[in-house]
């Protein structure tokens, strides 16, 4: 019989949305969410004929696709959980049963671990090794899978994006697409701080793990809440404006971990890479915050993206934001397009 960790539960996002704790075998715990019924909430009647015509071409070509549609498992980044449900709906009025991860000391899963007040994993968004989220990818495609799905996808952004690549190179043969937007593949600073001051973090990061050494921009997320004056409205304790520090140990781990993509990866499946076609001041205000990628270098996204294996699509989108999902229309339609389009053609 399941324990009560293994039952879903009604989630924050409403009735049409579930949660399950998956506890993980060092006693973190990170969170499964999927939608309760698949298909609530999406459109049934077309606002004008022109809606209606493309409905009906959506019908015709779901009718066209396989019915081993895979699974779709989301990861975000850093700083942030799963909220986007507008991408769920995209994915599954196309036929692809979606899931999102929230991270062991993010969103759903700050405070839920077993461990010690101490563990690194249970101050919210931090580890000292970036490695230990495999186990958390690890239960959440077992999870997945066995609730019926044999085909698995997974997307990942930003810091999520980075996390699953590494997962995907060290799994072989576990997803049939790897789809990342706009991964963190480099530190978007001044080669100053991507050498000398990265190889300090190394070492001070080894013996002063929790030492702040820095703070995101609050530009970005104050373009994105409804509060301030954005598009979105998402739970400021999980992803504050003001953001989480940045700790030595955090960094360390994630510099590691960019060095060893650098060096190449081997991802056995299709991999595509999305970024926004150009590039915003990473700090202060500016009016081109939600048009750009203003937390990221998109030449480190694209010029790396290479590097993760054999078969990579790269796609760039104008007028995208650092999260192409919450980007201004046009861009976050483009973006969902040319991923599912991806997608049907090659997962």
């Amino acid at each position: 019989m399941a324990s009560a960790t293994d039952e879903w539960r009604p989630d924050v996002l409403g009735d049409d949305w579930v949660a399950r704790d998956l506890p993980l075998p060092d006693g973190a715990v990170a969170t499964l969410v999927r939608r309760a019924h698949p298909g609530v909430g999406l459109p049934t009647e077309p606002a004008d004929s022109e809606a209606a015509d493309s409905e009906a071409t959506d019908r015709e070509a779901a009718d066209a696709r396989p019915a081993d549609r895979p699974a779709v498992l989301y990861v975000h980044g850093y700083i942030d959980y799963f909220f986007q449900t507008h991408v769920a709906e995209a994915f599954e009025a196309r036929g692809y049963r979606f899931y999102a991860l929230d991270l062991r000391g993010y969103g759903r899963s700050v405070g839920r671990g077993s461990g010690a007040p101490s563990r690194p994993d249970d101050d919210p968004n931090f580890v000292t090794d970036l490695a230990v989220y495999a186990r958390d990818l690890d239960a959440a495609a077992h999870a997945v899978r066995a609730e019926g799905h044999d085909r698995l996808v997974v997307l990942g952004h930003s810091t999520g994006g980075l996390v699953a690549s590494l997962w995907a190179d060290a799994r072989p043969g576990v997803l049939d697409a790897l789809v990342l937007n706009s991964p963190w593949f480099d530190l978007n600073r001044s080669w100053f701080f991507r050498g000398p001051v990265t190889w300090t973090i190394d070492v001070v990061g080894r013996f002063a793990p929790r030492l702040v050494v820095g703070h995101l921009d609050q530009n970005w997320p104050r373009a994105l809440h409804a509060s301030t004056g954005g598009e979105w409205d998402f739970d400021l304790a999980w992803k504050p404006l003001e953001g989480f520090p940045a700790r030595a140990g955090f960094i360390r781990s994630v510099r590691r971990s960019q060095a060893r993509l650098a060096r190449g990866l081997s991802i056995d499946c299709p991999v595509l890479v999305l970024a926004s076609a150009r590039s915003g001041p990473a700090a202060g205000w500016h009016e081109e915050l939600l048009t750009t990628d203003s937390v990221l270098d998109v030449g480190h996204i694209t010029s790396r993206a290479r590097r993760l294996g054999d078969d990579v699509t790269v796609v760039t989108v104008e007028g995208g934001a650092h999260d192409l999902a919450l980007s201004p229309e046009p861009a976050r339609s483009t973006y969902l397009a040319e991923v599912l389009d991806w997608l049907d053609a090659r997962a």
